[in-house]
């Protein structure tokens, strides 16, 4: 292949690929307008917030999650293997896209930014959500940082948004200080991972690991281990997993309650997805039963589609077949690591979480804590994926749409409960729990909604957030079932315990609301009962309410999400 050969496929290449990346630079271009417009003086006379809800719609339409319907998506690499689209880089980007939306909403209604702010704010808004989308579709580890790094360094200044508050400005600082290291040290493991392969492209990396992992010396193996825990680093840190989630609870106490709502939701379905994504990048090879029978003479380049394949190499053969289970069967151990160092992970991060956000007086800091504690109970569906990735697709396929139906619930549960937490805020300028006695006689249909959100995040029938947590638990026991690994077994059962453990905080704040005296100096009568902000409760609630009733839609179109992804 000549250099104009190889320009002409790489401007045929880029030129697909756009067709798929139109959500993000809608975004992009969002972004641009935004900045530009601060050039001029007459800006104070514009609501921005129009512009930004119009491209978030926009961009929301371009995902086209519709074509997630019927499982039609097949896998395509874009940008020469640096991102993937398939139905689960749909779907989850959708999810993004979509909540995108519903933020923007909620802060048109509750007022923060102010006009002065808000180009600033959802430039910032804007760039992370870039970063999360990419985090998605990554597949080289330098998308990887680099997305991580696009979604992080936004939320940093996003913490510290509202000027003059010292206690902001200090959870920016942290946030920053911890996002720094952390980053360093995934930037190390994905250096001693790509030089251990020679490759920094996941697929091409899972070839080399079948092929390498059995005549590894000691070392090597042991460099392979170290790259493994230092990329999960960053990954805990975003995903505010324990022992990598100090800044969690001091960042939402320091920061307001809207951009708590944007880090809690967006930034853990980038996070999980991005997980899911490196889990299985690393761990299994699909489609092999017509390429891998070429590996000897072509080379793993080949194999992972960096390299045209003859058209006779294309069909089916027996020798093939055989051969692709040679391969991911080799990846065994890559998946059995991966999947107990994140069912470890997720075991003890939703234990401190519910054990931590017994002692809060602070409603943000009682929902960081439940937030770290959803992480670990999403983090869960992870195990059985890894574990019966190998053998049984069936399992696979139904974990990862369960974790799919977790974010899409979770993403209406927490949305609610920080949107409420907002609105009390601007009526009673308190975030202390105690300061919510009584509030059912004055507002109750603020209080019903977060009392449904508050039983829908324990998982309590007939509310939504009990299909999350059914799906994510019944495929650990399907796992279990379909592999013996006592492990998983160990994994039930703590979730199951922490489902119970997470039932006194979450009925003490509906206790105090419903069955306390209004707290004294409180006075929220002035204020207007009703209006836009009790219409976005109802909106966003009815979901968590009303799921139950109408789940199989959702359930197919997460199925669907994912059939591409492992089979």
């Amino acid at each position: 292949m000549n250099l104009q050969q190889l320009i002409e496929q790489l401007v045929n290449d880029s030129t697909e690929s756009l067709s798929w990346f139109l959500p993000e630079i809608v975004l992009c271009g969002v972004i641009m307008l935004l900045l530009l417009v601060r050039l001029f003086d007459g800006k104070q006379r514009l609501d921005l917030w129009f512009v930004a809800i119009a491209g978030s719609v926009v961009s929301f339409l371009f995902s086209q999650p519709w074509l997630v319907c019927g499982g039609g998506v097949e896998r395509t690499e874009i940008f020469t293997g640096l991102l993937v689209i398939d139905g689960f880089t749909i779907a989850v980007r959708s999810i993004i896209l979509l909540f995108l939306v519903l933020f923007l909403i909620f802060t048109k209604i509750s007022g923060i930014p102010d006009s002065d702010d808000s180009p600033d704010i959802y430039t910032l808004v804007f760039g992370a959500t870039v970063g999360m989308c990419l985090m998605v579709s990554s597949n080289h580890l330098l998308m990887v940082f680099l997305a991580i790094e696009m979604a992080s360094v936004p939320s940093y200044a996003l913490a510290g948004m509202l000027k003059g508050r010292k206690r902001g400005s200090e959870a920016a600082l942290k946030y920053a200080i911890y996002g720094a290291g952390a980053a360093g040290v995934m930037l190390y493991g994905i250096s001693l991972l790509a030089g251990l392969t020679s490759s920094a492209h996941l697929p091409t990396i899972a070839l080399q690991l079948a092929g390498n992992l059995g005549t590894m010396s000691g070392s090597e193996q042991l460099v392979l281990v170290l790259s493994g825990l230092l990329i999960t680093v960053g990954l805990a840190f975003k995903l505010s997993a324990v022992p990598f989630h100090f800044w969690a609870p001091d960042v939402f106490h320091g920061s307001c309650a809207e951009v708590n709502a944007f880090l809690s939701i967006a930034s853990k379905a980038a996070a999980l997805g991005l997980l899911v994504r490196i889990g299985i990048g690393v761990g299994y090879v699909p489609g092999l039963e017509q390429e891998v029978a070429h590996e000897v003479e072509a080379g793993p380049a080949v194999i992972a589609g960096l390299l045209p394949v003859a058209e006779e190499a294309m069909e089916p053969t027996e020798e093939s077949i055989e051969q692709e289970v040679t391969v991911n069967e080799a990846l065994q151990p890559v998946r059995d690591f991966i999947g107990k160092l994140i069912a470890l992970l997720a075991m003890i991060t939703c234990t401190f979480g519910n054990l931590a956000a017994y002692s809060q007086t602070n409603i943000k800091r009682l929902l960081a804590y439940s937030t770290i504690a959803h992480a670990g109970y999403m983090m869960m569906a992870i195990a059985p994926l890894m574990s019966s990735l190998g053998s049984d697709y069936g399992v696979a396929e139904g974990a990862l749409s369960g974790l799919l139906l977790y974010i899409v619930i979770y993403v209406f549960m927490n949305l609610g409960a920080f949107a409420v937490v907002a609105f009390l805020r601007n009526y009673i300028a308190s975030e202390e729990i105690a300061d919510y006695s009584g509030m059912i006689r004055s507002r109750p249909y603020i209080v019903i909604c977060l009392v449904l959100a508050l039983f829908s995040l324990i998982g309590l029938p007939p509310l939504a957030g009990f299909l999350g947590k059914f799906a994510v638990f019944a495929s650990i026991a399907d796992a279990f079932r379909a592999t013996d690994a006592t492990y998983l077994l160990v994994l039930l059962l703590v979730g199951g315990a922490n489902t119970a453990l997470s039932l006194y905080y979450y009925l003490r704040v509906a206790k105090i609301m419903v069955m306390e005296e209004p707290a004294e100096g409180v006075d929220i009568e002035q204020y207007p009962k009703a209006g836009l902000e009790a219409v976005y409760l109802v909106a966003v609630t009815l979901p968590t309410a009303l799921l139950i009733f109408f789940w199989n839609p959702v359930h197919a179109y997460v199925v669907d999400a994912v059939k591409a992804l492992i089979s």
